[in-house]
């Protein structure tokens, strides 16, 4: 043997025998551990049993009696340490006991007087009077019962007195006194690691006002919920109601507007989960939690059996849409997945992501104008896709009613270059991601999405690929959605801007719609599908609970401030139209709709508007756009005017919809 081979072995058995001592220093003191507790157990029997013919004979033990004390004592005492090691009492958590350890305390000390009484009539002896047997069972369970609650219950009211001196510590309310809050409260209390002070809870259930939960008062309902912050001083708020319901999340919000507080709540998974909660899972109440309605859960294994295997390919990738479609369906195993975009940036950043996430998948990113039908082509010949999203678009509209024809090349001519790329590769489906806004149109880019429909119903007439429609509204936190703007102004200072008092929207967030689009646009459920979102939300109310979630007053700490509907915008948005609803089939949120078929000369209005857009006639595009959308209500064009200067144009405000 080498040297070096000398020297690792050696450094084996040194680390092996570090190892060995380090488990018998563990075993040894967990062996004293043990033997300390059964000793006071010993001796708190003693004392107990002791202590009950003392109070029996009124502190003068007749002689008899203390015959039978010396008989009884050693019987008790070894009756009582082989129940304790039974029922493992010598192995017990200081730090985490609980209700079942009380359980399991009361149940040891109960069989252990159980089997003393029980020796005594097997031998025939009379053994001491019932009286003392039952003093020394209270006895006994109240001392053994201390000695093992006593550290948790010290340690609990140290940390809280520590939480409640210690700088930065807020004064917390729970909401909801049942399981989920009373699970919560004990975490709070086991951990150091927040600064939650917890005052009490709130519950709507009165039989529970006034009375405590983990040593906490109920101190009223969620009604009362302002004047217990006052009195109390609270600046922390925790929901913990599990699948508390939008419209009881909005009137909290309501009722606290006026109050500087924080919010937290539960997550969503804890009412299926059903059994543990902690502090580290608390998240900051935020705009999806106000949604109107409960949130979708999906079938995975059904979105597997539609996704698994397939070559997608994803338009508009770099998107918000796009880029979660792109996150599911490689999550739910595709094969090959190949991500579009003339975004290169964050194209480049998704395809890094999905690559480090999922190996097993083939990623490709390719850089491309959907404009471009060459491209697209080419694109469709390389990876022959089995399913095409197309989720490219314009979106922003008060910025295409300055540039309609570059929605109209985008929106319109960029979804017939991949639809028609789709059947020219020999795709499956192809799904175009629609708008709210295509319904009775307001605004160039939903009258541009609405012709978009318009072009994939009339392929689906002859093509053997599969051309679906999925129309929905507003998706929170997505990019120029009203959500992020909000949150900038708020953290500015304000004021937050909002176009219209009445204005009303409906929202889902990135995950459920592109969730419901993926069934609903790999099912058979039509040429065009609508997905349910619910009640719209006004968007003032959204952007005064945006102001109370951050701990503000609206209207006080940050102003809100309306500044009209801007061109192309509208009051309500509709998701179908009479004759849709009349036609409706419900699955799962999603309705397939039926609408008039396409008209018979679109091809020579697309034509027309190709010649307007590339000329850049705006007055003959709109009208040609109102020709082939009747209930389209354009404005006015502005005239084509030169470019402005760079710095002029660095100064220009930008809009984003609401």
């Amino acid at each position: 043997m080498t040297t070096t081979n000398l020297e690792v072995a050696g450094a084996g058995s040194a680390v092996g025998r570090m190892l060995q001592e380090s488990v018998q220093i563990v075993s040894a003191t967990r062996a004293l551990r043990y033997l300390t507790l059964l000793s006071l157990d010993a001796l708190f029997t003693i004392g107990s049993l002791y202590l009950a013919f003392l109070v029996r004979f009124d502190g003068h033990i007749p002689p008899d009696y203390a015959r039978k004390l010396v008989i009884a004592l050693p019987i008790l005492v070894v009756i009582r340490l082989v129940v304790n090691v039974a029922l493992g009492l010598h192995r017990w958590s200081f730090r985490l006991s609980g209700f079942h350890e009380a359980v399991r305390l009361a149940t040891a000390t109960l069989a252990g007087s159980v089997c003393f009484v029980a020796v005594f009539y097997f031998f025939q002896r009379l053994g001491p009077p019932r009286s003392v047997i039952l003093l020394e069972f209270f006895l006994t369970s109240a001392v053994m019962g201390g000695l093992r609650f006593s550290p948790r219950l010290a340690s609990g009211w140290y940390g809280d007195r520590q939480r409640s001196r210690q700088q930065g510590s807020r004064h917390t309310i729970i909401v909801g006194a049942g399981s989920a809050g009373d699970l919560l409260l004990r975490d709070l209390c086991r951990s150091r690691e927040h600064n939650y002070h917890v005052v009490g809870f709130v519950d709507d259930d009165v039989r529970k006002i006034g009375t405590h939960l983990g040593g906490r008062p109920v101190l009223g309902k969620i009604d009362d919920l302002p004047d217990v912050i006052e009195k109390y001083d609270v600046t922390q708020v925790l929901i913990a109601i599990p699948r508390l319901s939008a419209e009881r999340i909005q009137m909290i919000l309501r009722l606290c507007s006026s109050l500087k507080v924080h919010f937290k709540i539960i997550p969503v998974s804890f009412a299926y989960l059903n059994d543990k909660i902690t502090a580290s899972m608390l998240h900051d109440l935020s705009p999806e939690d106000l949604l109107p309605r409960d949130p979708n859960v999906f079938d995975a294994e059904e979105i597997r059996r539609l996704v698994s295997g397939k070559r997608i390919l994803v338009t508009g990738a770099a998107g918000s849409i796009g880029g979660e479609i792109a996150r599911q369906v490689s999550r739910y195993g595709c094969e090959t997945l190949v991500l579009v975009d003339i975004n290169e940036n964050d194209l480049y950043f998704l395809y890094r992501e999905l690559r480090e996430r999922r190996p097993d998948v083939k990623v490709a990113a390719e850089l491309a104008d959907v404009r471009e039908a060459g491209r697209l082509m080419r694109l469709g010949a390389l990876y022959r896709p089995h399913v095409v999203f197309h989720a490219a678009a314009h979106k922003h509209v008060p910025l295409m009613e300055g540039a309609p024809e570059e929605a109209v090349k985008n929106n319109v001519f960029g979804t017939e270059n991949a639809a028609r790329m789709a059947e020219a590769c020999g795709a499956e489906r192809f799904v175009l991601i629609s708008t709210d806004k295509a319904l009775h149109p307001a605004s160039v880019m939903g009258a541009t999405k609405r012709v978009a429909e318009l072009i994939v119903r009339d392929l689906a007439r002859t093509s053997v690929t599969r051309f679906t429609a999925v129309r929905f509204g507003n998706v929170l936190g997505s990019a120029g959605s009203v959500v992020p703007l909000f949150k900038k102004q708020i953290e500015r200072g304000g004021p937050v801007t909002v176009t219209h008092p009445e204005c009303r929207r409906y929202f889902m967030t990135i995950p459920e719609a592109v969730g419901l689009v993926l069934l609903a646009g790999l099912g058979d459920y039509g040429e065009l599908c609508i997905l349910d979102m619910g009640q719209p939300i006004r968007i003032v109310d959204l952007a005064s609970h945006m102001v109370t979630m951050a701990g503000l007053v609206p209207g006080s700490d940050i102003r809100i401030e309306f500044i009209g509907l801007r061109p192309g915008e509208k009051l309500n948005e509709e998701l179908m139209t009479e004759g849709e609803e009349q036609s409706q089939v419900v699955r799962d949120r999603i309705y397939a709709a039926k609408s008039p078929s396409p008209p018979a000369d679109l091809q020579e209005h697309l034509a027309r508007l190709r010649r307007q857009a590339e000329a850049s006639d705006r007055r003959g595009l709109l009208r040609t756009l109102k020709r082939l959308i009747p209930t389209y209500v354009s404005a006015e064009p502005p005239e084509v005017v030169p470019s402005a200067p760079d710095d002029a144009r660095a100064t220009a405000p930008t809009t984003v919809q609401h």
